[in-house]
């Protein structure tokens, strides 16, 4: 009988602890780290789409999400949209810079902590961080769509995520932020 009592216990947790993040939510006003002593913080993009990117500087996936980034910037971003980067592996500090010089992002780029990601991003520790990580944030500072790597096969990603930016851009009334569990793609913004 205890161990029946041990179990359910186990079981209630480990759902819990998996649970899908809730989109679209309000998002936490991140500071990433630019340099020593200089940050820039989520907030001060409000009013313009934010897409934040949560990657490794030597990982061939993010390299290729940063590219198509890169063109989403320079196309959009007279029209509002603001990219983020912010490289998570333990040395992004000594790293970044050189992954600035390689491939000189139009955006600003910085690093943070994995655990200020899996915060962030809502990401239970029990399971396994999929690099990148992307938030799509709306005008009003709403997270809207949410991606990790698995989320993005390579091939397609740079047209997914292009066209999920359009979509949070589009939006003509952004919705009230709920608490229900996001599902499938990890979006629940508005199809037209």
């Amino acid at each position: 009988m205890r161990n029946l009592r041990n179990l359910a216990a186990l079981t209630v947790f480990t759902a819990i602890a998996v649970q899908a993040a809730v989109v679209p939510r309000p998002a936490p006003d991140l500071a990433i780290n630019l340099a020593p002593g200089k940050q820039v913080r989520l907030s001060q993009y409000r009013g313009k789409t934010v897409v934040l990117a949560f990657i490794l500087t030597y990982c061939s996936h993010c390299q290729a999400v940063v590219r198509g980034l890169i063109k989403d910037q320079q196309e959009l971003g007279p029209k509002g949209l603001q990219v983020v980067a912010t490289a998570i592996e333990d040395t992004a500090a000594t790293a970044v810079p050189g992954f600035l010089r390689l491939f000189t992002p139009p955006f600003p780029a910085g690093y943070n902590t994995n655990p200020e990601a899996l915060q962030f991003l809502q990401h239970s520790p029990m399971l396994a961080f999929y690099m990148p990580g992307l938030a799509i944030i709306d005008k009003t500072g709403v997270i809207r769509a949410q991606f990790e790597g698995r989320d993005l096969p390579e091939g397609t990603q740079e047209k997914l995520i292009h066209d999920k930016i359009l979509e949070v851009m589009n939006l003509s009334a952004p919705e009230p932020a709920t608490h229900k569990p996001a599902s499938g793609k990890k979006t629940a913004a508005k199809r037209n």
